[in-house]
C-alpha cells in the first residue's frame, strides 16, 4: 500500500486497533522497564535520599542486587499491559469515532474518549502494577510474580490490588486527557495530509508522553506508596494519606521525586507506543479494504464528475437546414476520382460516398451566408437557367 492511501484507512475496526494497542503496550513497558524501576525505587520513602539520580540509583541495583535486578518484574507488565492497551486503544478509538458523530468540537471528544479509555485500562493493569512495583521496591521479599501474587492475595486479600484504583484514576484520566489531545495536536501540526509517517508518529507520542508525565507526577507518587505498602512507612489506605506522608516524610519536594526518571521514562515509552501502534494499524489493514477504501466524499464526487463530463459529450449542434442546402451538402460529400462517363451514360463507378460529416458550429448569420451560397450555385439553377436562354 502507498503510504498516501493511509489517511483513508479505516479506524472502526475493533480487532486492528485491539491487536495493535495490545503490541503497543507490551512494546512501550518492555523495552523501557529498566527505567521504570530506577523511577520507582527513587519514589521509595523507606529509601529516600536526598541527591538520589538516575545513574546512581540504576548503578547501586546493579552493584548490590545484580544485572538483572532492573528487570525484574517484567512479566507481570507483559500480562497485564498486553489486554490493558487492548481495550485502551480499542475503546478509544471507538469512542472517538461515536463521539464525532454527535460533536464537532475535536479537542473535547479526544479528552472524553480518553478518560472512558483509561477507566477500563485501569481496572486491568492495577493488579499488574501492584506486583510490578513490589517486585522493583528494594529488597523485595518476593520470588516471582506469581509468588507476589500468591502472597499478596493470601496476606491482604483482593481489596489489595485495587487499593490504589482511584488514585490511579485520578492520576491517568487527566494523564490521558493531558496525552490524548498533545499527540492528536502534534499529528496536525507536522502531519496535515494525516498519512502514515513513523518519525511525526515517534515525535508527536514523545512531546505526549513527557507534557503528561511531567504534570501528574505528585500523584504517581502517591500511587507507589499505595501499591508497594512499604513496611517503614506503615499501612497506607487511600490518597489523602499518602499525600500526608510524603509531605512529613520529604516536604513539597518529596511530590517530584523520580520526575525525571518519570519523564524519561514516559518520553520513550510513548514515542514507542504510538509509533508501534500507528505501525501495526498500517500493517494489520487487509488488501482488500485498502484497495475499496477511497473516501465516500471522493466517490461521491467522482460519479458526479463523470455524469457531468457525459452530459457535455451528448451536447451537439443542431442546424436548421433547407431542402436545397441538403442536397448540396449530399453532393459535396462525393469525391470523384474518376473521368464522367459519357453522355448519356451513368455516372462514372469511381465516384465514392465518403458519409456523413456534422456540420460545424457557427453563428446564424454564417449559417444562411452558407445555405445563399449553395443555393445560387445549385446545379439546378444553373440547368433551368441554361432552358430559358434563347437560341439563335
Amino acid at each position: 500500500m502507498n503510504p498516501d492511501e493511509y489517511e483513508q484507512l479505516p479506524t472502526t475496526s475493533v480487532t486492528t486497533n485491539m491487536t495493535a494497542g495490545a503490541i503497543a503496550g507490551v512494546m512501550e513497558h518492555c523495552v523501557m522497564y529498566p527505567l521504570d524501576s530506577v523511577k520507582t525505587r527513587m519514589q521509595s520513602l523507606t529509601h529516600m535520599h536526598a541527591h538520589d539520580t538516575i545513574v546512581s540509583t540504576m548503578r547501586d541495583m546493579v552493584r548490590t542486587e545484580g544485572l538483572g535486578r532492573p528487570f525484574r518484574g517484567v512479566m507481570a507488565v507483559v500480562a497485564g499491559a498486553g489486554p490493558a492497551h487492548a481495550l485502551y486503544f480499542g475503546a478509544y478509538e471507538y469512542s472517538k469515532e461515536a463521539i464525532a458523530r454527535i460533536s464537532d468540537r475535536n479537542q473535547i471528544n479526544y479528552m472524553v474518549s480518553a478518560a472512558l479509555a483509561t477507566l477500563v485500562h485501569d481496572a486491568i493493569s492495577n493488579p499488574a502494577d501492584v506486583v510490578k512495583q513490589r517486585l522493583q521496591m528494594y529488597n523485595s521479599p518476593y520470588r516471582s510474580v506469581l509468588h507476589c501474587a500468591r502472597v499478596v492475595y493470601q496476606t491482604e486479600g483482593l481489596r489489595a490490588f485495587y487499593r490504589s484504583y482511584s488514585t490511579q484514576l485520578v492520576m491517568n484520566i487527566p494523564y490521558s486527557a493531558i496525552q490524548f489531545p498533545t499527540y492528536e495536536f502534534f499529528q496536525k501540526l507536522l502531519n496535515k495530509d494525516n498519512k502514515y509517517n513513523p518519525p511525526v508518529h515517534m515525535v508527536a507520542g514523545g512531546a505526549a508522553g513527557a507534557a503528561a508525565s511531567a504534570l501528574t507526577t505528585p500523584l504517581d507518587v502517591c500511587k507507589t506508596l499505595l501499591n508497594t505498602q512499604e513496611d517503614g512507612a506503615g499501612k497506607t489506605r487511600g490518597l489523602l494519606e499518602a499525600a500526608k506522608k510524603i509531605y512529613r516524610t520529604a516536604g513539597p519536594l518529596g511530590f517530584f521525586k523520580g520526575l525525571q526518571a518519570r519523564v524519561l521514562y514516559q518520553m520513550p515509552a510513548t514515542a514507542i507506543c504510538w509509533s508501534t501502534y500507528e505501525f501495526f494499524k498500517y500493517i494489520l489493514t487487509g488488501p482488500a479494504t485498502r484497495g475499496s477504501r477511497g473516501g465516500s466524499a471522493d466517490i461521491v464526487a467522482s460519479a458526479e464528475l463523470v455524469k457531468e463530463e457525459k452530459k457535455l459529450s451528448d451536447l451537439r449542434y443542431v442546424l436548421p437546414v433547407s431542402a436545397a442546402s441538403a442536397e448540396a451538402s449530399a453532393s459535396s460529400l462525393i469525391v470523384r476520382t474518376g473521368a464522367s462517363s459519357s453522355a448519356g451514360g451513368s455516372s462514372s463507378s469511381g465516384e465514392r460516398d465518403c458519409g456523413r460529416r456534422e456540420l460545424p458550429a457557427m453563428s446564424g448569420a454564417g449559417i444562411y451566408g452558407a445555405m445563399s451560397f449553395n443555393t445560387m450555385h445549385s446545379n439546378t439553377d444553373h440547368t433551368q437557367h441554361q432552358l430559358r436562354r434563347p437560341t439563335n
